[in-house]
């Protein structure tokens, strides 16, 4: 009974806290979309255009130093997401015999889809080609800076007259490739071979990861569109899910859901960890992985609020949601937890944190901050359920629960987004760059939107995963055998561990 008493008093305390929020936000609803360029005035000798000097050619726009700062600074935090964050979140839950397996895996991933995003994959996801894959004008990232003259090439943002430097764009681009192939390997964390990890996160970031992120968020910024001719020709040149009018802020589906699905589908494949069921297989540093949620939590600033692309009102929007979300699911996980199981865990309050930063994702610029308590609140108790009773459910020896926190946080967090998006519930709407002004939106029709882009990354991650798994397999094989699996991939595999007493 105290416990139930503790809950909802808690609970109360959320809503009270989220209510005001909307009706704060439903009052200036203009004052949502702070990337959108101001209308154009008209010159005071307009209606004489007789009399009217001959107008001066448009300056280039420029990079203002204090969004490239911005930008840099939101880079180094991605950085400090993957590693040293993830790798220690992951650490932390798996056996001592496996942490050095893991931290490998995270480490190597990272600098393994770095390189490659430099060869060719920031070319195939963010330049022309059709809705579905880029091109290849930036292999090699060339043509961003000219040695003659010691110029770098620029980059639109969501703001007419405002661009970034394009290397800006580049690295904080590559960061987010790099730590969602690195998100996979919690799904067969304990049982892969280290050969087998790199084959499959090369071979799936090339055709999973390049083309969902080209799909949702490629397009070609709002400088050329002037009317409903020049909004249909430079639509028509974006991403798939992006005609569509898909909203993704910062990653639901290009990060999140598409890992989450690539690790279920990894789960089935490579199988269940020897003992799995039979032996005990609990955490061996729970301790590090609160470090290494902390520091995801604090990295993830930059991740959501980094992509606004500029350091604006919209950017301040989403390292508020970013923080008031999370805060709500780790709150709403515990209570979960403690009702169902009778004692809040530490490692439940960092999932829960987690599901909640997965959860806001998509939705933190486009959402306000009662939406996002929501969001956040409700992340915390489906999280919970997904790595408990659905993961029962499937079957499936996710080690690290990737899907029941990344797949599950994320479909909800992309969902959601179409329902708080509309100023009724305190969102922002969207940008109407013909009349540069912001418009609503309707939830029925913005939720059909986000599911396509839900349902579209669901099969296409799952369907190339698969293939991507039995291309390892038939060449160079999955799992370790089982001798080396029961030693621990860190002797077996690297030759040496993280603890020696």
């Amino acid at each position: 009974m105290k416990r139930f008493l503790a809950a909802f008093t808690l609970l109360a305390m959320l809503c009270g806290l989220a209510a005001p929020a909307f009706a704060e936000e439903v009052a200036k609803p203009a004052d949502a979309a702070v990337t959108v360029a101001a209308p154009v005035a008209a010159a005071p000798d307009a209606a004489k255009p007789a009399e009217a000097a001959p107008a001066a050619p448009a300056a280039a726009p420029t990079p203002n130093k204090g969004d490239t700062a911005w930008m840099l600074t939101a880079t180094l935090l991605v950085i400090m997401m993957s590693i040293p964050g993830l790798a220690l979140f992951y650490g932390g839950m798996v056996r001592s015999k496996n942490m050095l397996s893991i931290l490998m895996q995270v480490f190597s991933i990272f600098a393994l889809i770095i390189v490659l995003w430099a060869i060719y994959g920031y070319s195939l996801a963010f330049t022309e080609g059709n809705a579905f894959i880029g091109g290849f004008d930036r292999l090699f990232l060339k043509g961003i800076f000219d040695p003659a003259t010691g110029s770098v090439a620029n980059a639109a943002t969501f703001s007419k007259g405002v661009v970034i430097p394009e290397f800006a764009f580049v690295v904080f681009q590559a960061t987010f490739a790099a730590i969602t192939v690195a998100l996979v390997v919690g799904a067969f964390a304990e049982r892969m071979k280290f050969c087998a990890v790199l084959l499959f996160s090369a071979l799936w970031f090339t055709f999973s990861y390049l083309p969902i992120a080209h799909m949702v968020w490629f397009w070609t910024g709002p400088d050329a569109i002037k009317d409903a001719a020049t909004l249909a020709t430079e639509t028509a040149k974006g991403g798939w899910l992006f005609q569509k009018g898909a909203l993704d802020f910062a990653g639901g589906t290009v990060v999140h859901i598409n890992a989450g699905i690539a690790g279920l589908v990894g789960a089935y494949l490579v199988g269940k960890r020897v003992g799995y069921g039979k032996e005990p297989m609990a955490p061996h540093n729970l301790a590090m992985t609160m470090i290494g949620a902390s520091l995801l939590w604090v990295g993830w600033f930059g991740f959501n609020a980094g992509s606004a692309l500029e350091a604006a009102g919209t950017a301040t929007l989403a390292f508020v949601n970013t923080l008031d979300a999370t805060a709500a699911a780790a709150l709403t996980w515990t209570l979960a937890e403690w009702l169902f199981k009778g004692k809040p865990s530490m490692l439940g309050a960092a999932s829960g944190a987690v599901a909640g930063l997965v959860a806001i994702t998509p939705a933190c610029g486009w959402v306000g901050v009662g939406g996002g308590l929501v969001i956040g609140a409700l992340a915390g108790v489906a999280c919970f359920w997904g790595v408990t009773g659905l993961k029962k459910l499937l079957g499936a020896d996710d080690a690290l629960d990737v899907f029941g926190v990344h797949g599950v946080g994320g479909i909800l967090g992309a969902l959601l987004t179409g329902v708080f998006n509309t100023w009724s519930l305190g969102g922002t709407g969207i940008a109407d760059y013909v009349n540069n002004k912001v418009v609503d939106t309707e939830i029925g029709a913005q939720v059909w939107i986000q599911a396509q882009g839900v349902l579209t990354t669901i099969i296409w991650s799952g369907v190339v995963a698969f293939i991507c798994y039995k291309i390892v397999d038939l060449t160079i094989g999955l799992r370790v055998e089982e001798e080396a699996e029961r030693e621990g991939l860190d002797t077996t595999s690297h030759g040496e561990r993280a603890y020696n007493l």
